[in-house]
């Protein structure tokens, strides 16, 4: 694999995957289960991802050069380990076109209402397309400079709404136990589990070694930053945060009226539409991946177009209403991200030990 990315990249493009579009919509579901222990939430999932990303880079260290896709093969044999692969196919597949959905509900929403939703979805996977035909490292540089657009918009919202915030909306800690805060915990853990691409990643990484400390420095952004949000967004809204769809732009919408500023919900758009650009980028790049590995295809470039197409088509069908959306993203796909994510690449390393592969399972 020719083309390369270094570690700050890496690390850049795990946390733009993960945090831009998780962050808009997070506390209110957190907030639905565990109401003012929202921000307690995201450390189950934390802690879930910090075991796979050891997993996955023992895996890596395994097999050097090779993507999950090609070790499974030589961990499970060629079938089954193609048959995995259709399987990440899938996988990889319905979370494109759930995403690509959500962000046509979202800038229907509040941004562009009359306009027919094939535009946002439609210039959304072209622009992603694009990028993934023009390779990772196109991607990753893109990515540096989202991440600072991201960054110079998010940390002054987060500021400006310390002046609603009231510390006592955050009281009472755990008064009904643990249990609705593992109930909120589980979709954001299934979201923040996505840095699961790291398998995908790691090949075209320049120093290979360095994939670990990079995915954690990743990890640790996006659960920081998502315990702020969460903090910030309980104490200015209170007991009404569960009810709110998409509550960080609530938030945003709520320090424009109180203060001197008028429209910053455009900055909160902003952000998502850059994180939903790297989000479907990737998607891509990783069903192109599958695709060429499965069928023996030279070049990944040469199915992103189909592949886009297929997502296109994915994403207008996906889900006709909010509600089956809000199922999925909720009951469904917390689940099955779970059994993806964290159960089989932890199934592959335990078989690949029990093998007899000569490397320490603690390496």
């Amino acid at each position: 694999m020719n083309e390369r990315i270094t570690g700050t990249q890496l690390a850049g493009l795990l946390f733009s995957f993960v945090f831009p579009v998780l962050v808009i919509p997070a506390p209110g579901i957190m907030a639905s289960f565990a109401k003012q222990n929202a921000w307690l939430a995201v450390l189950p999932g934390t802690l879930l991802a910090v075991l796979n990303i050891w997993v996955m880079t023992a895996l890596s260290k395994r097999y050097p050069g090779l993507t999950i896709l090609q070790y499974s093969e030589k961990i499970v044999g060629k079938w089954l380990g193609k048959a995995l692969g259709l399987y990440f196919f899938y996988f990889w597949f319905s979370l494109a076109s759930a995403a690509i959905n959500e962000h046509s509900r979202f800038i229907n929403t509040f941004l562009l209402p009359r306009t027919p939703p094939i535009v946002g979805v439609g210039t959304i996977i072209l622009l992603a397309a694009l990028a993934v035909y023009a390779g990772i490292e196109v991607i990753g540089r893109c990515n540096t400079f989202l991440m600072i657009f991201i960054f110079a918009f998010l940390l002054p919202l987060c500021i400006l709404a310390l002046n609603d915030a009231n510390p006592e909306r955050l009281k009472p800690v755990l008064a009904e136990g643990i249990v609705p805060v593992l109930q909120g915990g589980l979709p954001i853990s299934a979201n923040i589990n996505q840095v699961f691409l790291l398998s995908w990643l790691i090949p075209f990484l320049h120093q290979r070694q360095k994939a670990r400390k990079a995915a954690m420095y990743a990890l640790l952004g996006i659960a920081g930053l998502i315990i702020i949000v969460d903090l910030l967004t309980v104490m200015v809204f209170g007991p009404i945060t569960g009810k709110l769809t998409y509550s960080f732009l609530s938030l945003i919408q709520f320090v424009g009226i109180q203060g001197s500023f008028e429209r910053l919900e455009a900055l909160a758009v902003a952000i998502w539409v850059a994180g939903i650009f790297i989000k479907v980028s990737l998607c891509l790049f990783m069903l192109a991946l599958c695709l060429s590995n499965v069928f023996g295809i030279r070049s990944y470039r040469d199915i992103v177009a189909p592949i886009a197409l297929l997502s296109l088509i994915g994403a207008i069908w996906a889900f006709k209403t909010n509600t089956d959306f809000q199922q999925f993203e909720t009951f469904s796909y917390p689940l099955w991200a779970i059994l993806t994510q964290n159960v089989l690449p932890a199934a592959l390393l335990c078989i690949d030990a029990l093998k007899g592969n000569a490397r320490p399972l603690l390496s």
